[in-house]
């Protein structure tokens, strides 16, 4: 069943078109994977599913993109509600000035939970589901900015699960970090998609053939190709798949 589905999109950012004609479904409880050169519209796309691009000037979208059968594009659509049914992660650990508690509630307090209790459970659970718990049950009130970068990563990841999303996006989580927190990240994806639908953008072909059941290859704002990861990876059927995944360029 597909959880985001795609039509004709074309992006521009004013004259400049960053997206050309992207059509894809991403189905539910699976992790998709976004690979290709740096510029080909990864990331683009990847704001596009939240509406993150709306903070842009000079942004035109034409086409359609349906999350859950509702057309997030269309006029009454209220961007809190879409944007707690679809979490993001970003490149760089971006924790709030706030204790790691605060981090956690801050999402959950701004869509009405102010019961004590309530907000414990959520923050408890929300770490649990990151696996950071343990490593910060003892300092809940401490600040955020004293935890290592993975830990803040594994915490914008709970901060991000606390309102209770549908869908998490993730732009390159792991770039920022050494090789232990990546792979605890990893692990991280291969728990989430139990409960969550995944999409994350990588350069790390390694890391896209590890952790998504679907991979989309890019290039100059078209996906060229969109498969089941294994297939993408050992048999993609277009040259200019194949020529990119054994690095004759990117």
């Amino acid at each position: 069943m597909s959880i985001v589905e795609i039509k004709d999109l074309n992006l521009y950012y004013g004259q400049f078109q960053a997206l050309k004609s992207v059509n894809m479904k991403v189905e539910k409880g699976s992790v998709t994977a976004f690979i290709g050169p740096s510029g080909c519209g990864k990331s683009t796309l990847l704001r596009t599913i939240n509406r993150m691009n709306d903070l842009i000037k000079n942004v035109r979208i034409e086409g359609e993109l349906f999350v859950k059968g509702k057309d997030i594009y269309a006029a009454d659509v209220r961007l809190e509600q879409l944007r707690k049914q679809i979490g993001m992660v970003f490149q760089q650990p971006n924790p709030f000035p706030k204790s790691i508690y605060d981090n956690v509630a801050f999402g959950p307090i701004i869509h009405g939970i102010k019961d004590k209790k309530t907000l414990d459970e959520i923050v408890e659970t929300s770490l649990q589901k990151a696996v950071l718990w343990n490593e910060v049950k003892d300092n809940l009130h401490k600040s955020a900015f004293g935890l290592s970068g993975g830990q803040q990563q594994r915490l914008c990841i709970a901060r991000a699960l606390a309102v209770n999303p549908d869908i998490m996006l993730m732009d390159e989580p792991t770039s920022a970090l050494d090789p232990i927190s990546t792979t605890k990240i990893e692990e991280l994806i291969d728990e989430l998609k139990n409960n969550y639908t995944i999409i994350i953008v990588t350069h790390n072909m390694h890391q896209a053939g590890r952790v998504s059941d679907q991979t989309a290859f890019f290039l100059n704002g078209e996906v060229v190709e969109f498969a089941d990861t294994k297939t993408i990876f050992t048999n993609p059927s277009d040259q200019r798949t194949e020529d990119y995944i054994s690095g004759r360029f990117g």
